[in-house]
């Protein structure tokens, strides 16, 4: 998925009230890391809801297909209905005035031995006739019925599916308003920042005394070691909300990028990518690993060694290896080749 494309909107009641003036730079910081972490959470928020949109439209398309399907069965099995109607009408109408079909019939109004014989022989006939096409009918008939009971099955199915498609796009809607709200909070924070602070906030690409080119050359081979290889060529993208590369991130679009690049597909958000993989203790962490952060993991990096990590942090701050420790510890997973 690329960058988001959102709709106006003043957001709702996910927005953090609006705050007051900062009182020094280094508040004012703080209130934009503050504004920033809640228009991440909402952007998972969104990119879920719309993961959950693009499932459900899927099984409404799926139902509308198989509503069309049986529309066409039962059109089939009405059309072999008629095919055997005249015969059952004839059938009826010969009933009705009295139509003598009986062999006993044939005995009384026979003139001759030979006679009795031929009237039975096509009475044998018409007999056979008629009970092949009343048993036709009679298939034909149950056929058709059971096609409309499977066609106002998948109708209901296919009106369930628009529906919940219906809430989830409308939940969509409110979360796409609501993080456009917060990104405007954020840029207006940041805005207000002096050049002395933004540079401040953005910090250098590594810490002190970090070498990236022992890292790499240390890393034993492997899928998230790879991954973490892959993701140290994009420090200095910048963050931006919904991003997934090639050269610009959010931090799940950075996650999922670095590890596409090594063969594994991992979902699309934070909190999703949670879920996948082999779970890893903080105090068993490797490079490669991928940790996450708050109590919604709503943040995510990948984890390059002595406490450690890369990730997209925020806006505008490039991607970067910095401490994981200013962030609040989720949890950690380890992903492998051939995963699930």
């Amino acid at each position: 998925m690329g960058a988001l494309v959102f709709g106006a909107g003043t957001g709702g009641g996910a927005l953090a009230e609006p705050v007051a003036p900062p009182t020094s730079a280094s508040d004012a910081v703080q209130k934009l890391l503050a504004l920033s972490h809640q228009s991440e959470q909402l952007n998972q928020q969104a990119l879920s809801a719309q993961q959950d949109l693009d499932a459900k439209l899927g099984v409404e398309r799926a139902a509308d297909a198989k509503l069309a399907q049986a529309d066409q069965v039962v059109g089939a099995a009405q059309a072999e209905v008629r095919k055997y109607q005249p015969a059952v009408d004839r059938t009826a109408i010969a009933a009705y005035m009295g139509a003598r079909t009986n062999r006993m019939f044939s005995v009384l109004a026979s003139d001759s031995p030979q006679q009795l014989l031929d009237q039975m022989s096509t009475l044998d006939v018409l007999q056979a006739q008629t009970s092949e096409q009343l048993a036709q009918f009679t298939k034909a008939t149950n056929a058709a019925t059971a096609a409309q009971s499977t066609a106002h099955q998948a109708s209901d199915v296919a009106r369930t599916a628009a529906e919940k498609a219906n809430t989830v796009r409308s939940d969509l809607e409110k979360k796409r308003a609501d993080l456009q709200g917060a990104i405007a909070q954020v840029i207006q924070a940041w805005g207000a920042l002096s050049a002395g602070d933004k540079s401040s906030l953005a910090g250098s690409l590594f810490p002190p005394g970090f070498d990236r080119d022992s890292l790499l050359r240390g890393l034993v081979p492997g899928s998230g070691t790879s991954a973490l290889a892959a993701g140290m060529t994009r420090v200095g993208d910048p963050y931006v909300w919904g991003a997934t590369g090639p050269d610009q991130f959010d931090c799940s679009g950075l996650v999922q990028w670095a590890f596409h690049h090594v063969g594994i597909n991992l979902p699309r958000t934070s909190q999703q990518q949670a879920t996948v993989g082999t779970p890893v203790q903080r105090d068993q962490l490797q490079p490669g690993d991928v940790v996450f952060f708050y109590s919604d993991a709503s943040h995510v990096g990948i984890y390059a060694g002595n406490g450690l990590i890369l990730h997209a942090s925020t806006f505008g701050v490039p991607v970067k290896v910095a401490p994981m420790g200013s962030f609040p510890f989720y949890g950690a997973r380890r992903y492998w080749i051939g995963m699930p």
